[in-house]
Formats: structure tokens, C-alpha cells, sequence
């Protein structure tokens, strides 16, 4: 499968300048990040996927939307995708504001409020890849699968800090990373 880290937000873009928490919920994507997720349809176009997994943050969605229109896929919204509750850009939208920004989508997996109340241990974080990685590695297809994502899943899944609109090739079949910790 690939991962892909969604385009910039407008948390990503304040945060990086200032080192702090700007305080931006559910964060859209900055015209860089619309950017980086069409050259992330562009670069994937050739690679033969048949389905896109997406977390249901909005900056995922607005990554993950126009990729599938452009490879013409399936987009299924699931919520273990998600990014580490840590920040105030990981508080979500409710699925019922989300159905009706996003009529296109199918919802049903998604909980009125799917994110956590408060910030997520790493060992949940953890916990959350491994049953993806899992769920992933029994699909005989997995390999063309496409999940956008966040910065601490992938972290998770594969060791790697990836930045924004960066992809990695991910086997589920094959152990997850050891040792994964947060920078400090």
C-alpha cells in the first residue's frame, strides 16, 4: 500500500513558522497543500490503485477527493487513519457536518465524534496502526491501496516522519518498526 501524508494545513504552515500550537481546529488545506496533493495525483497515476483509505480530518479529504476523482477510485473514510490527538488541529468535525460538506462520501464508519477528548498516548497511536496494518495485510489486494493520512500514523506504521504530501511505499504483511518514539 501507500501512505500519503496530506498537503499542507493551515495548522502545518502557522506551526512550523512559530513552534507553537496556532490554535486552528480541523484545519483546511493551504494553496500549497492543494499543490502537493495534485502532484501527488500526478506521480500516483501510473501506479494502479483501486480504492483510497482517508482519515476524516478535512485537510485528508481535501487531499484525498480530488486523487480519487483524478484516478478514478473509491474513497472509503475511516477513522484509524487519523492523527494522534495532540493538537488543536486534532479536533475534529462531526460526521454530520462532514456528510454535508462531503455529500459524495459514505460517513456510516465514522462516529458523530470520532476523535478522542483528550491527547492520545502513543501506545494508543500505536495500537490503532497495528490493527490497520493487520486488517491491511489480510487483503489479498492491499498493495493497491492508497491511505491519506497523517504525520504520527505514518509514524507509526513505518518509522519515517514524512512532510507534507510525501508518500511511502508500506507491506503490512511485514513487522512494523520497533522503537517508534515521538519527537521531543
Amino acid at each position: 500500500m501507500i501512505l500519503l501524508r496530506h498537503g499542507q494545513s493551515e495548522f502545518n504552515l502557522h506551526f512550523t513558522a512559530a513552534r507553537r500550537d496556532p490554535g486552528i481546529a480541523d484545519p483546511r488545506l493551504t494553496p500549497l497543500g492543494h499543490a502537493q496533493a495534485g502532484q501527488a495525483a500526478a506521480e500516483l497515476a501510473g501506479a494502479g490503485l483501486r480504492r483510497i483509505i482517508v482519515s476524516p480530518y478535512t485537510r485528508a479529504l481535501q487531499t484525498a477527493v480530488p486523487l480519487a476523482r483524478a484516478l478514478g477510485v473509491a474513497v472509503i473514510v475511516n477513522p484509524v487513519v487519523r492523527e494522534r490527538f495532540a493538537f488543536t488541529c486534532d479536533v475534529g468535525t462531526p460526521r454530520t457536518e462532514l456528510e454535508m460538506a462531503w455529500p459524495e462520501l459514505d460517513f456510516a464508519a465514522v462516529d458523530e465524534v470520532w476523535w478522542p477528548p483528550v491527547e492520545e498516548p502513543l501506545q494508543a497511536l500505536l495500537d490503532r496502526a497495528a490493527v490497520f496494518r493487520a486488517g491491511m495485510a489480510a487483503l489479498a489486494d492491499w498493495s493497491d491501496t492508497l491511505v491519506v493520512c497523517h504525520w504520527g500514523f505514518i509514524l507509526a506504521m513505518t518509522g519515517e516522519s514524512l512532510a507534507n504530501g510525501e508518500w511511502r511505499r508500506c507491506d503490512p504483511t511485514t513487522p512494523a518498526p520497533a522503537g517508534v518514539s515521538l519527537p521531543p
